[in-house]
């Protein structure tokens, strides 16, 4: 797949899934059992009917066992062999954690808690996680082959327990106190999927005061219980659409499920919050691939995971019956596997740049998220049309085999085994190879440079877009990973920011960012989220011929006077990053960190300065390199310095805890020790400096040799690098990309204004491209150094003057950042 930012929607059919639809997805779709409706009795009330599609009130045989059935499936993966070695493994895994809980739970008829580390159990985060273990039990008791399956007494003790919960934490009657998920989202979905796992052995009166539980703090998907002028969003309303949709089924109530349907679509609000609908702000998928949740936050990889679990559940959970999910719109999510997706996975792991909050979770690292996110998709494809379906099989078969540090099948729970394994199997359906392209997210100030063998990672903020969210104990240390982070992944080395990373890596020299060294205070030590968004106007960039990018970020630092202007050039091979006008005045040290590479616990990876190997040994003082040309990391590839740099290094042993980054009540972190060894690469910029600049270029992939020769040979031209504009002129290429940080001529190219510039000529053609990423201006206007005589095509906002001196005017005002284009003769 070749990455590009095309806002513009491909037109495609996206009807009701068939029954030809789900047998077309082989043994996938058999996890999906079907849903027969003869004998349904016709619709007998209007308020049944959704928007969607007919909400038929059937007969309870005829409707609601067949999908209760497949809400049990999707949560034990029905039948398999328990002798294949991954089904095996898998089992293994849920009888481990299963018989932990089961002997640790406290059966007693005078208990005060089901767990002793979760008391007192009226605190939400306490009856939240009781749920949630609970479920697992529910889980290993349903599961065919487990060691508890089928156990009498342990149905009778979880019977027991969901009566004690009820009675003593989560009932009608309570109010909401804490954390509001737990009580809307958190309890009632685990509790519910108890119920579905039980549904033979919890009686009906029990059944009954459940249901009254769920309908206290969870109606409907619409609106949040504990404030019900919010409307709900993105992620939250998919959570809670599957809620009040397995509730409907477990309580037999039509009415309820077309309910559950139909908050997907918002019906409520006439869609305005709407999962199948593009937003202009705020939370949900942008046209340009973006996700945002919290109003701020660049979240695909969280919350917009969850998001497309949630409504992949949906569709599969209701397929083929009277609430199937029917809204034309649809197609925005199936849209979102290659828009919005597709890009921030490689090699199944999902990329720490979209995961807000949560890179901070010992216990959902990134290939976690990734392989969480490659079961959405898999399991989206048993409903989706033919075409999409298709696509998406090949990218996550190319994900699965791909990853060998990580495999999916040590990771994937038995429902998604069964899916994943078939796929695997199917000879018909070829692995994609990995995705490549430049991605602007102009929307959520995050760019995304994929090659064959690599892909570059880049982490903005602005007025508009957080530079972190921290709280209810989560992130802690996240100070600067929206100031300019750069992620550097590797087919080489999957584990890089996987393998105990965030607690061990110094979080004060992040890649990329420009640093004030003060020391912070921990973020996020209340309750609630929250999150900083910086002064900065200016954050994003242009895209190339979906291909090459120009990037650039204003730094208006946190608590500091520290200030600097960054940019990034995304060539074929190599990312050129430029700062200059860096500049505070708090008496305090200025670092740019070019590279903090963790080695994982014994790494010894060789370090080449200038061609002379560095020493190996750790924790000795750092070095400094007076007049560095270029470095080389074994492994990883080359940097260089254009015009020599005072390049500091350092190889050091890190020890660290997850409980350092996140105390957060069920994500908290464990405090054993954690230690990798890191190489790190930075520049000093002195002491409250004054319009100071950097100059590097990395070559990922690179050998020491040829980092050499690209230092002697010089094939990109820094053709400025000041407070006015940051330039680049790759002479073989024909490619040149501009920086404007304010109006005023670099490279032979003039703007009338800030701007990110692309200019490429080839074979008698030119292709412009260009983008306001501080969204300031109106109109800009481009004057070239070259004659152009002709017009081949234009976007509707560009419109060009040819001449031995044309000039673009280009409509930038509500353009949200984006790219315009012209290709010229």
């Amino acid at each position: 797949m070749t990455g590009t930012n095309d806002t513009t929607s491909r037109k495609t059919s996206d009807g009701a899934v068939s029954r030809r639809a789900l047998l077309a997805a082989g043994s996938v779709a058999a996890l999906l059992p079907a849903v027969s409706l003869a004998g349904a009795a016709p619709a007998q009330a209007a308020s049944a009917a959704g928007a969607f599609g007919p909400s038929v009130l059937a007969d309870a045989a005829d409707a609601f066992d067949p999908l209760l059935a497949r809400a049990q499936q999707l949560l034990t993966g029905g039948t398999f062999d328990p002798a294949d070695p991954d089904f095996r493994t898998a089992l293994t895994a849920l009888d481990t954690s299963a018989a932990a809980l089961w002997q640790q739970l406290d059966r007693s008829a005078g208990r005060t808690v089901l767990w002793p580390d979760l008391s007192p159990v009226t605190a939400p985060g306490s009856f939240g996680q009781s749920y949630t273990r609970l479920r697992t039990l529910a889980t290993a008791w349903a599961t065919p082959g487990a060691a508890l399956g089928g156990s009498a007494e342990v149905a009778s003790a979880l019977v027991a327990a969901l009566r004690f919960l009820h009675d003593t934490a989560y009932n009608a009657a309570k109010s909401e106190t804490g954390n509001w998920w737990f009580w809307e989202i958190g309890a009632p979905r685990a509790l519910l999927d108890c119920c579905v796992l039980l549904r033979g052995e919890v009686p009906a009166a029990d059944l009954t005061t459940y249901l009254a539980a769920v309908d206290r703090f969870c109606p409907n998907a619409d609106r949040r219980t504990n404030s019900p002028a919010l409307a709900e969003t993105g992620a939250n309303r998919a959570d809670k659409a599957v809620i009040v949709a397995l509730r409907g089924l477990l309580g037999r109530d039509a009415a309820k499920v077309a309910l559950a349907r139909d908050g997907l679509s918002d019906v409520r609000d006439g869609g305005r919050n709407s999962l199948f609908r593009y937003t202009a702000s705020g939370d949900g998928f942008y046209p340009d691939g973006s996700f945002v949740q919290h109003d701020s936050v660049a979240y695909t990889g969280t919350y917009g995971n969850v998001l497309l679990g949630g409504a992949a559940h949906m569709i599969a959970l209701l397929s083929g019956s009277s609430w199937a999910v029917g809204d034309p719109q649809v197609s925005v999510i199936y849209e979102a596997v290659e828009r919005s997706f597709a890009p921030v996975l490689f090699d199944g792991l999902m990329m720490d740049s979209v995961r807000g909050r949560a890179i901070s979770r010992e216990r959902s690292v990134d290939h976690v998220d990734g392989a969480a996110t490659m079961s959405s998709i898999v399991l989206l494809a048993t409903g989706a049309p033919a075409p999409y379906a298709a696509r998406w099989r090949a990218l996550a078969k190319g994900w699965m085999e791909r990853n060998r540090t990580t495999p999916y099948t040590k990771l994937a729970s038995l429902p998604q085994l069964v899916c994943a394994k078939t796929l695997l199997a199917d000879d018909s359906i070829p692995a994609a190879d990995r995705t490549t392209g430049h991605f602007v997210f102009a929307d959520m100030d995050r760019v995304v440079h994929r090659r064959p063998g690599w892909a570059f990672a880049l982490s903005l903020s602005s007025r508009r877009i957080a530079a972190y969210e921290a709280g209810n104990g989560e992130n802690l240390h996240g100070w600067y990973t929206g100031d300019g982070m750069t992620y550097l992944y590797s087919g080489d080395d999957l584990g890089q920011f996987g393998d105990g990373f965030w607690p061990t890596v110094d979080p004060y020299r992040l890649p990329g960012t420009t640093v004030d060294t003060r020391r912070r205070a921990d973020l996020g030590t209340g309750g609630g989220t929250g999150t900083y968004r910086p002064a900065n106007a200016v954050a994003g960039g242009a895209v190339l011929d979906a291909q090459y990018g120009a990037s650039a970020m204003e730094l208006t630092a946190q608590g500091s006077t520290l200030r600097a202007r960054k940019s990034w050039f995304f060539l074929d091979n190599a990312v050129v990053a430029l700062g200059s006008g860096i500049t505070a005045s708090d008496g305090r040290t200025v670092e740019t960190i070019v590279e903090n590479r963790s080695l994982h616990a014994n790494g010894t990876a060789r370090l080449l300065v200038d061609g002379v190997r560095r020493p190996s040994a750790l924790d000795r003082p750092a070095d400094l390199h007076r007049a560095a040309g270029w470095a080389h990391i074994e492994g990883v590839g080359g940097y260089v310095f254009p015009g020599r740099a005072a390049l500091h290094t350092l190889r050091e042993e890190r020890t660290g805890a997850w409980r350092d980054l996140n105390t957060g009540a069920d994500t908290g972190g464990s405090t054993a020790p954690v230690t990798r060894r890191y190489l790190t690469l930075w520049l000093d910029h002195g002491t409250s400096p004054s319009a100071s600049s950097y100059a590097y270029v990395l070559l990922p992939g690179a050998s020491p040799a040829t980092t050499a020769a690209w230092q002697l040979s010089r094939p990109v031209h820094i053709a400025a690098n000041d407070a006015n504009a940051q330039a680049v002129e790759a002479r073989r290429l024909g490619l040149t990309a501009v920086t404007f940080w304010q109006p005023g001529t670099a490279a032979g190219i003039t703007s009338s204004g800030p701007a990110s510039v692309l200019v490429r000529r080839r074979n008698g053609s030119v292709s412009v491209a260009v983008a306001d990423p501080g969204r300031t201006q109106t109109t800009l206007t481009l004057q070239l150094p070259f004659a152009v005589r002709s017009v081949v095509s234009a976007d509707d906002t560009v419109q060009v003057t040819p001449g031995r001196r044309p000039v673009l005017t280009v409509t930038v005002g509500g353009s949200r950042g984006h790219t315009h284009r012209a290709e010229l003769r």
